[in-house]
């Protein structure tokens, strides 16, 4: 394996709320995986930031009678504060325009922009383009919505179709209009560089096969169906005002800035930039991360950002030839809203303002942030579209996180409390059975372990409340209560095992609920240090343990409220 792995999470565009979808796509499961690598002893870095440029925050701007940079700043501080009351912990959350990254980024942007040119990778193209007379204005990308010319969707902008997830051209969708006004557009010329991202498609297509077996089917199956198919040259400037200005020393570069899908992911390489000038004195230290081949790059994104991703990005990078391609791309599919048993699209436009759906919400109302980061992971959608159902995130926090995981942690720690005087007892007398379990705890740790090294973040997660489940078997079937009575090194054997399983689980769920770790290693009365992926050092008998409290709490029918 690598010596160092830098792991980046997509940028959210700095102009709304995070929503579950957002986060089960890939936040979360980033989050987790940065959590194993750093328990199995592996130096990692894990790098996000909003995404501050572009159309997006603009067109915000317009409709909120706002600026750019006060949309930016106010939904930046905002998504930040949700991701930390998720425990999603990065060790730099900077922002494409945001103050104290700003300049760093543009210098990298423009920078990697010069070198492409220089290398001849763009094309400069005189071309027609949607405009709004009435807004008096060029409508780049998502200032223009029609129907798609690839599958029909009715909605689709004029960068990417959000249904069938290929690029689109704008000038071939059918009944454009304008974001802005709402009223129809004409075509007029104007002058752009295009990114030839045709010279790479058989670079590309080399890369991609040697990631057979590693990449989840869905994103290099996509990939390589858009190499077939031919990949399109791309435009990478924008006539609009917000962004990085175009650094080209020609009369038709002014008042043009680049594409936000051309300097979005090169805040993954400004932000560690950032991280280095903070902490090690240096920026250009970010080379060790980014060139070194001894540095595994692994992005995280939703299955809107596989096309940039897997070959947009990487053929960017081709062409500056100066760093290293991703190691892996981890995409997940939509997560959609269960509402009344029919599935909708969350959205600005659609979901109700309260729904705890939103993250915003789902705090402000107190609940539990590990239950929400089990379900998410339980019902994550790796392989196809899910659905967030708030009655079935309900029904599992009560019959697996409270009936299984919470029960165990319960029976064991109460009865340590209530008959061995909070003290871990002597496990002298231990039968085979109890040994066979000491062993079960290590095998599970490997099990749960090789999932989320594989990015198999579901399976990871049933193999640690299988093993929950047969901690609950073991202690039914040892029956301490009833060895209590007549066999007291006996019932201590099985007591100190289930000690060690409590041990055991706190280490599993590390990666997982976090905060669950840290609640288990309170009522272990165990040090707050780094968590290590290897089977616990078992505590001695005697050890003092803390008082035993209710792991999770049970929810009521309809405890998500408004919205659910």
């Amino acid at each position: 394996m690598p010596s160092r792995y830098l792991v980046t999470a997509a940028l959210p565009y700095s102009n709304n709320r995070l929503h579950v979808g957002h986060i089960a796509g890939a936040y979360l499961p980033a989050d987790t995986y940065v959590r194993y690598l750093r328990a199995a002893g592996h130096d990692v870095r894990f790098i996000c930031g909003s995404d501050d440029n572009g159309v997006a925050i603009e067109i915000s701007a317009l409709q909120e009678k706002s600026t750019p940079q006060e949309i930016a700043a106010f939904y930046h501080d905002q998504q930040a504060r949700d991701f930390a009351g998720l425990g999603i912990d990065f060790d730099v959350y900077g922002g494409t325009h945001h103050p104290q990254y700003v300049a760093l980024h543009e210098q990298f942007s423009q920078e990697l922009f010069r070198r492409i040119h220089e290398r001849g990778y763009f094309t400069k193209r005189q071309t027609k383009q949607l405009y709004d007379a009435q807004a008096g204005r060029f409508l780049p990308d998502r200032f223009v919505r029609g129907t798609c010319h690839h599958c029909g969707f009715a909605r689709a902008t004029g960068d990417q179709c959000e249904a069938c997830g290929q690029m689109i051209e704008p000038l071939l969708l059918k009944s454009p209009v304008s974001v802005i006004t709402g009223g129809p557009t004409e075509v007029r010329e104007t002058t752009h560089w295009y990114l030839r991202l045709a010279d790479f498609e058989r670079p590309l297509q080399q890369w991609l096969e040697t990631k057979q077996g590693q990449w989840r089917p869905n994103v290099l199956n996509f990939a390589l169906g858009q190499i077939k198919r031919g990949l399109p040259e791309r435009s990478m400037t924008r006539d609009i005002s917000w962004g990085v200005p175009v650094p080209l020393d020609d009369p038709d570069a002014r008042g043009k800035v680049l594409y936000v899908w051309f300097d979005a992911p090169i805040g993954y390489l400004s932000f560690t930039a950032a991280w280095c000038a903070r902490h090690e004195g240096d920026w250009q230290a970010y080379q060790k991360w980014w060139c070194d081949p001894d540095s595994a790059i692994v992005h995280f994104i939703g299955e809107d950002n596989t096309v940039f991703h897997a070959l947009t990005w990487p053929a960017m990078l081709m062409a500056d030839g100066r760093t290293q391609l991703p190691a892996a791309v981890v995409a997940n599919n939509f997560m959609n809203h269960k509402v009344a048993g029919e599935l909708e699209k969350i959205s600005k436009s659609t979901t109700a303002p309260d729904a705890p759906v939103w993250i915003e919400e789902y705090l402000r109302r107190r609940l539990d942030p590990s239950s929400l980061r089990y379900y998410l992971t339980a019902q994550a959608p790796e392989a196809a579209r899910t659905a967030f159902d708030p009655d079935e995130f309900v029904a599992r926090n009560n019959s697996e996180l409270v009936a299984a995981l919470g029960n165990f942690v319960n029976r064991a720690l109460t009865f340590a409390d209530r008959y061995f005087d909070r003290k871990v007892p002597d496990a002298t007398a231990q039968t085979d059975a109890d040994r066979a379990h000491w062993g079960r705890a290590a095998e599970a740790l490997q099990r749960v372990g090789a999932c989320l090294s594989e990015y198999r973040f579901r399976a990871g997660l049933e193999e640690l409340m299988a093993y929950a489940r047969l901690c609950n078997e073991y202690f039914s079937i040892r029956a301490p209560w009833a060895s209590r009575k007549d066999n007291m090194p006996d019932c201590a054997a099985t007591i100190a095992t289930c000690v060690h399983a409590v041990q055991a689980l706190a280490v599993m769920a590390w990666p997982f609920m976090p905060a669950v770790t840290g609640k288990l290693r309170t009522m272990l009365n165990q040090p707050a240090g780094p968590v290590r992926w290897e089977p616990p050092t078992p505590l001695p008998a005697g050890h003092s343990l803390g008082e035993p409290t209710i792991l999770f709490a049970k929810l009521d029918p309809g405890a998500l409220g408004v919205g659910a």
